[in-house]
């Protein structure tokens, strides 16, 4: 199933509250991440991109740091699976490509690890906790085409 969804880069200073709020309900509702840590000094000096359905509300959002890391990659319950999230991570990484990072990397919560694998990533390192769920780092391996 796929949403229509337009996905667009957006600024911090304008969009913080909308980008915050669809972090909260994933990250710290959903998933019980501390907000202290899900609101991590680092969204000033980064890309994001949010994307809204034709009716302008509001489904996901990621983050694209200057390390050549995506990360904050969330979208509300009711719109998964419908190709939001493989739309938003496309945005990234071409961000990243336009910016000429070398590589680009993230660090993917377990459940998701199939979907990174499916869109170009490879694990590498052993498996961590992060705010009490466990992750693998990745990497993008198409970073240069």
């Amino acid at each position: 199933m796929s949403t229509k969804v337009k996905v667009q880069e957006v600024g911090w200073d304008e969009n913080s509250p909308t980008l915050i709020a669809i972090r909260t309900e994933v990250f710290v509702k959903e998933q019980n991440v501390p907000e202290d840590l899900e609101i991590d000094g680092m969204d000033s000096d980064s890309y994001h991109f949010l994307a809204s359905l034709p009716d302008g509300k509001h489904v996901g959002t990621a983050r694209l740091l200057k390390s050549g890391q995506i990360g904050r990659m969330a979208v509300l319950e009711p719109y998964r699976n419908a190709g939001i999230g493989q739309q938003l991570l496309e945005c990234a990484i071409a961000k990243a490509r336009s910016m000429e990072f070398e590589e680009i990397f993230l660090h993917a919560q377990i459940q998701a690890v199939d979907f990174y694998l499916r869109n170009g990533f490879e694990v590498f390192g052993p498996e961590f906790d992060d705010a009490g769920i466990n992750h693998r780092a990745m990497r993008y391996i198409g970073v240069s085409n």
